[in-house]
């Protein structure tokens, strides 16, 4: 049944369904009344339903993706941060990154101050984890003291103190988005690209940057397994990103494998840490150094040398200042997990295979993550590995360390890494090309 309009209302819900159910466009008229409409709550979500199925089938124009962007954008408020400004009195730049998400991604942790060493303010504003790919706030709440949600007002004094923030999206950034997206979750449309790509841009430009660098994953960890489909949504996040003014650049990125030897929340902070301060998985310091110099580039820096900052411990101190700002104590040591168990090597050789979607769900089952946004997380919970594709193994030797505070979970974590692990005889070692390709 339709949902009763009054007089003033332009359109009928069912005549927009009925259109993009027909392979039809639907016109910018269309578009803006439909998602303030739903936001109003004048469209129901059953009605939203179907023409979110609709899109799903019968994909979107650029035109019409791009505005429907657009709506959401202008269903909330928008961030300027026009007014911050460097010590010399010039602007201050600003840029950002997103990743689509990914097993043992850390990525954010070190490279938001790492940014910041070079002058460009950083908003970071990022959210939980869900299902097996892990969330940023999650991670740094393992930090004693540490608070996610940030008022504007002291966002932006923190980025004018410190240069960097990461923190929770305010609940009036795309709220349109905010309704849309779980909807999209219970009703099979999830995988639509427009509906993706406007998710994801629609919070990032109503965010205000300057410059984004979108981290786009590819493979079993990564929300779109083929690379085909992972580059259609580069592209189309990289055209609304330049049509709304704001420098956006993609890279393609391998998800096949985990991100460093940590998957959880504070053995990710941990590992983050060894970043900054100079060591860390070869992995992780290549993808943070590659996304810091695209971020700066984007933003008009181009003598930084990112690589150094992360040596030298420029880096570390604009860490270690924005925790404290945030009320985390970056001393603290970090939870630890009350129980472990070993997975081993079955046999000699190369390891040339670790499933990141496995590991993840591994990780999801020991605690680390959740099935509904409402759960708890456990903070020391995770898997933490001891060999990456390419390390020679022998039969015996430990391949991840599994951890939990509830051990009647291990069972099913290890049921999750049936088949996570390939072994070939010596000499067959398997080159990893962590950046695909980069979509500007």
């Amino acid at each position: 049944m339709s949902a009763v309009f009054s007089s003033a209302e332009p359109f009928d819900a069912v005549d927009v369904i009925r259109r993009k159910r027909d392979r039809h466009e639907l016109s910018d008229a269309q578009i803006d009344w439909v998602i303030d409409a739903y936001t109003r709550g004048d469209v129901a979500d059953e009605q939203m339903s179907a023409l979110a199925m609709a899109i799903l089938l019968n994909g979107m124009t650029h035109r019409e993706t791009a505005r429907w962007t657009t709506a959401m954008i202008a269903s909330g408020e928008r961030l300027d941060f026009s007014s911050l400004h460097s010590p010399g009195g010039a602007q201050r730049p600003t840029a950002d990154k997103h990743s689509t998400g990914g097993v043992g991604d850390k990525i954010t942790l070190p490279l938001a101050p790492l940014v910041a060493v070079f002058g460009v303010a950083v908003p970071q504003l990022s959210g939980r984890g869900l299902g097996h790919t892990g969330g940023t706030l999650d991670k740094l709440e393992s930090i004693p003291g540490w608070r996610a949600s940030l008022t504007n007002g002291e966002m932006m004094a923190q980025l004018g103190e410190v240069g960097a923030v990461v923190c929770a999206a305010g609940a009036g950034l795309a709220p349109a988005d905010k309704k849309l997206y779980a909807l999209r979750d219970v009703t099979g449309t999830v995988e639509a690209i427009p509906l993706i790509a406007s998710s994801i841009m629609s919070k990032k430009i109503a965010e205000g940057t300057g410059t984004l660098v979108l981290d786009v994953k590819v493979g079993t960890g990564a929300f779109m397994k083929d690379e085909a489909q992972a580059r259609e949504l580069a592209q189309t996040m990289v055209a609304l990103g330049s049509d709304a003014g704001v420098h956006t650049v993609a890279l393609l990125t391998d998800m096949g494998t985990p991100l460093g030897l940590t998957a959880g929340n504070a053995i990710e902070v941990e590992e983050s840490v060894e970043v900054l301060a100079g060591g860390g998985p070869e992995d992780v310091v290549e993808l943070t150094v590659r996304l810091a110099e695209e971020m700066l580039a984007g933003a008009g820096v181009h003598d930084g040398d990112p690589a150094a900052a992360l040596r030298d411990g420029r880096a570390m101190d604009v860490w270690r200042r924005m925790i404290t700002a945030q009320g985390g104590d970056p001393d603290a040591p970090l939870p630890r997990a009350k129980e472990s168990e070993t997975v081993y090597a079955p046999a000699d050789g190369v390891l040339v295979g670790l499933d990141a979607l496995s590991v993840g769900v591994a990780a999801w089952r020991l605690g680390a993550g959740r099935a509904r946004k409402e759960d708890a997380v456990q903070p020391g919970a995770g898997v933490r590995l001891h060999a990456k594709p390419g390390a020679t193994v022998r039969a015996g030797e430990p391949l991840m360390t599994l951890l939990t505070d509830t051990p009647d979970r291990f069972a099913r974590a290890k049921e999750a890494l049936d088949g996570a692990v390939t072994i070939a005889p010596d000499g067959s070692r398997p080159a990893r090309r962590l950046i695909i390709d980069r979509i500007a």
